[in-house]
């Protein structure tokens, strides 16, 4: 090993205090500086927080202001703990205890425990599902897996905002929360469980806290005395805090004010674990001397991804928006972010591939680019991509499509049915493929409209649509496919995918790309309906859902794209419209899209030829006055991007009824009416001859033919008169 080798692998100790405050921008050092009275350093993303904070403790430890076993630094993960223990002992504060808020009370706990109440501490539960499952069982209600693993949440949540089992069903309803079951039934399972705990002398994880945060507050010597060995305390990631770890600071704190907080509330993405960015919202208004420092300099990503990041949050509401934090690049330029329109998902994810694949052929290593998405269950359609592109792939924070639970039953009940064939009495009403499909995965879960809410049961019922899905496009790539062939297929996909990999592109949900950062990054299925997700209701759920994808656009250093299909299938109904989050920052959408940080044009594609129309004139949207130049837009008298004010019910009605007349004439659908025609016509409701006439692509020859009936079922009529030309 050649010296230089040797001392980028092993950073030589700084020599001195002051040496350790090299390298540190004005903002960094003057963290570093402040080392007595409460700090607040509010951190972007990208601008050197854990830098700034292991080199303030470093600092003090080497100067002798702070003893290094006197120093408790708490972060959230045991990952980011390490780091901080690794980068405080190159920087000579070795002795200083770095960990989570769970390991620093169990610690604490283990110790205490006989004095504080005799014995041995009762043992900690590894895994608290079977014994939230055995109390649903003595309460006689019956919960799946997926239903278990959602409860078990909610009683985690419960516990982390300190909420006991008899005030479940209020807090529930006054914080607006989506239960997974009904509240009370949730209290009761809730509190059965506590009492199972109780019985077999055994601790949950959230006890840990609970119990540490009961002694303390019960015994003030031995409060006393963890005060005397912590006299400093760091806490990252602060905008995470959940009430009952605020509560156990406050405890290990006492009426000192010697405290460091690090966090940024524009990144707070997990409040439905109990996280909230209050405590660092009201820090300054709590500790009304302390110092606040602002980091702002964001060394990760270029200058034109950081412009994106920062127009996303400008047009943000709420309490965390108004502290938000504009970050300055201290990077080179580099390329625009490219925003890409597909005509449907399968063509969405084919583009991404190649894409994929025409970086790592420029020289992006494979490990350095991320595909990013809302949901666990959006992974397949990229995962198949990939492969068949032969671009290697992994898999972070969720199992292979293939590999989960869900998707390997519903796969041994579609093997049975396609074994059964015509004995099998699920199939017998089932017209097509699809049909059978959705009958099939009826007993496994699948329902015609999602469950409510986020979760486990959402995460299965996802994954089972997505089959439901796949069945569909099957069938339209080979018309007459029986359900053995889609068997055949599925389990060519699993073999496919189930191929040992070597490092790759990685494939995460925006959640678990929390953290981590590559050159390149691809956020995928920015629709309405996935970004925000449709279960997020209340504004402040909306805003979640904005600093979520703000956290997917962090994550890039140089390259990003962002990208979206309108249609769900080849073919489908075009009526998807991009994220509402991009309004006025994509090219076209807005005054703040139209040029890029530099001052050059955004830039913005099409994914299919299709996509492109011809100019046909200007025609005004009757919602914005903008000009419309393009023939589908024309139709709807609106541009894509403006509110629809379409009846869904009414748009399904002249679905089925255009099926059928296209049915009785032999013709295709589109002869009859386009997708376009039909939802300006459910936009519209005409009540007249001369309204519907007036309504692009219907014509004189189509209202003598179809007029009554199409005006018959806009009056409510079911189905239409059925008389018409023929």
């Amino acid at each position: 090993m050649t010296a230089a080798t040797h001392s980028s692998l092993f950073p030589q100790v700084p020599e001195t205090a002051d040496a350790v405050l090299d390298g540190l921008d004005p903002e960094q050092r003057e963290v570093a500086l402040a080392l007595s009275g409460p700090v607040c350093v509010l951190a972007g993303a990208g601008t050197g927080k854990t830098r700034a904070i292991t080199h303030r403790i470093a600092y003090g430890v080497r100067a002798g202001v702070l003893q290094p076993a006197g120093v408790l630094a708490v972060t959230f993960t045991n990952r980011a703990a390490g780091e901080m223990r690794g980068r405080l002992r190159q920087l000579g504060a070795g002795g200083v205890q770095a960990r989570t808020f769970h390991s620093a009370a169990l610690r604490q706990l283990q110790f205490f425990w006989p004095k504080a109440v005799g014995g041995e501490l009762p043992r900690l539960l590894e895994r608290k599902v079977q014994l939230v499952a055995e109390a649903a069982a003595r309460c006689r209600i019956r919960l799946d897996r997926n239903e278990l693993r959602d409860v078990t949440g909610e009683i985690e949540w419960a516990k982390v905002t300190q909420t006991v089992p008899a005030d479940y069903p209020a807090v529930v309803a006054k914080s607006l929360r989506d239960a997974p079951r009904d509240p009370a039934e949730i209290g009761q399972i809730y509190a059965t469980y506590e009492q199972l705990k109780r019985d077999r002398s055994v601790i949950d994880f959230e006890d840990v806290l609970l119990l540490t945060v009961g002694i303390l507050q019960d015994r003030h010597d031995i409060a006393d005395q963890i005060r005397r060995q912590y006299q400093h305390f760091v806490v990252d990631e602060y905008q995470d805090v959940s009430p009952l770890q605020q509560r156990l600071l406050d405890l290990w704190l006492g009426d000192r004010d010697n405290l460091c907080v690090v966090g940024d509330a524009s990144q707070t993405i997990y409040s439905f674990t109990g996280a909230t960015p209050d405590h660092l919202l009201n820090f300054r208004a709590r500790h009304p001397g302390a110092t606040v420092v602002k980091l702002v300099r964001d060394y990760r990503s270029t200058p034109q991804v950081v412009h994106l990041a920062n127009g996303l949050l400008s047009q943000a509401r709420g309490r965390a928006a108004e502290h938000r934090l504009e970050l300055i690049s201290q990077r080179d330029p580099g390329p625009e972010p490219v925003h890409t329109e597909y005509a449907d998902e399968p063509a969405e994810a084919e583009g991404t591939a190649r894409r994929v694949r025409d970086l790592i052929a420029a020289g992006v290593p494979a490990g350095e680019i991320a595909v990013l998405y809302r949901i666990n269950a959006q992974s397949e359609i990229y995962e198949q991509a990939l492969a068949d592109a032969g671009v290697p792939y992994q898999l972070r924070g969720a199992e292979r499509f293939f590999e989960r639970q869900e998707v390997r039953e519903a796969g041994i009940a579609l093997r049975g049915a396609a074994r059964a064939g015509g004995n099998d009495s699920l199939l017998d009403a089932a017209e097509d493929l699809p049909a059978q499909v959705r009958a099939v995965l009826s007993t496994k879960g699948w329902t015609t409209r999602p469950p409510a809410g986020s979760g486990a049961v959402r995460d299965r019922w996802e994954s089972l649509a997505a089959l439901v899905r796949l069945a569909e496009d099957f069938v339209r790539a080979r018309p007459g496919a029986t359900l053995s062939d889609l068997v055949a297929e599925l389990d060519e996909r699993a073999a496919a995918q189930h191929a040992p990999t070597v490092q790759g592109v990685t494939l995460a949900s925006l959640h678990a790309a929390k953290g981590l950062e590559w050159d390149a990054v691809f956020l995928v299925g920015l629709t309405e309906g996935m970004m925000p997700i449709t279960y997020a209701k209340t504004d402040e759920q909306v805003e979640e859902e904005r600093r979520l994808l703000y956290v997917g656009v962090t994550r890039a250093r140089i390259h990003l794209t962002l990208s979206w299909a309108l249609s769900r299938s080849p073919g489908g109904r075009a009526s998807r419209r991009p994220t509402r989050f991009l309004k006025g920052l994509r090219p076209g959408s807005g005054p703040l899209g139209a040029t890029g940080h530099g001052g050059g044009p955004a830039s913005f594609e099409r994914g299919t030829a299709a996509a492109r129309r011809r100019q046909r004139g200007p025609v005004l949207c009757r919602v914005c006055g903008a000009t419309l130049t393009e023939a589908g837009v024309m139709k709807l008298m609106r541009c894509e991007d403006c509110p629809s004010d379409m009846d869904e019910g009414l748009y399904e009605r002249l679905r089925d009824w255009r099926a059928e007349r296209a049915g009785e004439l032999g013709q295709p659908a589109y002869c009859v009416f386009t997708d376009k025609t039909l939802m300006a016509i459910a936009e519209r409701v005409p009540a007249t001859g001369g309204e519907l006439a007036s309504i692009s692509g219907v014509g004189t020859r189509k209202l003598n033919r179809f007029g009554a009936d199409v005006l018959a079922i806009c009056a409510g009529e079911e189905g239409g008169t059925g008389v018409g030309e023929p």
